[in-house]
């Protein structure tokens, strides 16, 4: 591999994994149409590489959002067991609906909720007590107070979260679109938890599919392992960013990125990209 091509690569991946620790959108939007475009990989080839930058990324944020008490590990397993019922729906429903109505589907959504996160405050419910099923702490940094909040509306949350697995299975973009908007604006759970926690549930998700693009041989190693490292260190600058950043900045900088997102659909759908 030639060494401009190992540096473009590792690049790729470090702003791919800064975005995805910011964000919880694990840097698939960026990763595939880059690998493609840019470095002339197929779109099976440029999803598998895509998958294990997602993988990377998702370790190297969780080992600090975990360890800082951000990701909440007990609501993200809850909602990883409904967005892989979704997603095995979607996989099924892809098969008898046109691509372009899904993505327009999808993109819809993802304006929907870029709209609702820039006008709509964010609300937190502190626990009344201290303490409840789901009544979770963490310290934010930015202003050096420990957030108490109480995870409101699992059930509709659940769900939503059924339809962010079939909008991701169908579409081919991260789930973690949708998903981070459902914590924050239904079930009320705050911005930088939502967003980490998105980040530690995208790791489980791209592993399954990294291996079995791996055994199907779609994946490039070497392109992988580049990708792999620029995530990972993208990824501890991302999350150490993360920290810092004031809440009401954070939701206004992922309205901004679910807009981009979703111009990028739009244009795939129309045969631009």
């Amino acid at each position: 591999m030639e060494i401009l091509i190992l540096i473009g690569l590792i690049a790729l991946g470090a702003g791919a994994g800064i975005m995805g620790a910011l964000f919880g959108l694990g840097g698939g939007v960026i990763f595939v149409p880059v690998l493609m475009l840019v470095f002339g990989l197929a779109p099976a080839d440029a999803a598998a590489v895509s998958l294990v930058g997602i993988v990377a990324g998702s370790v190297g944020a969780s080992s600090v959002f975990i360890e800082k008490g951000l990701a909440n590990v007990r609501l993200g397993l809850l909602l990883e067991v409904t967005t892989t019922i979704g997603a095995i729906a979607g996989a099924i429903i892809a098969g008898y609906m046109e691509d372009w109505i899904l993505s327009l589907i999808f993109c819809a959504v993802m304006i929907y909720s870029a709209v609702r996160m820039i006008l709509s405050p964010e609300k937190v419910v502190e626990p009344k007590d201290g303490e409840g099923r789901m009544c979770f702490t963490y310290k934010d940094e930015a202003n050096d107070d420990d957030i108490s909040y109480e995870v409101q509306n699992t059930g509709a949350g659940g769900a939503a979260c059924v339809f962010a697995g079939m909008m991701s299975s169908m579409t081919g973009v991260g789930g973690g679109a949708i998903k981070v908007p459902v914590m924050n604006l239904i079930m009320h759970v705050p911005m930088k938890a939502a967003s980490s926690t998105s980040s530690y549930m995208i790791g489980i998700t791209a592993f399954s599919g990294a291996i079995t693009y791996f055994f199907s041989g779609h994946l490039d190693l070497a392109f992988a392992g580049a990708v792999a490292i620029g995530a990972f260190i993208g990824a501890l600058a991302g999350s150490y960013l993360a920290r810092r950043l004031n809440t009401k900045h954070l939701r206004r900088y992922f309205s901004v990125v679910l807009l981009f997102m979703s111009a990028l659909v739009l244009l795939r759908v129309g045969g631009i990209l």
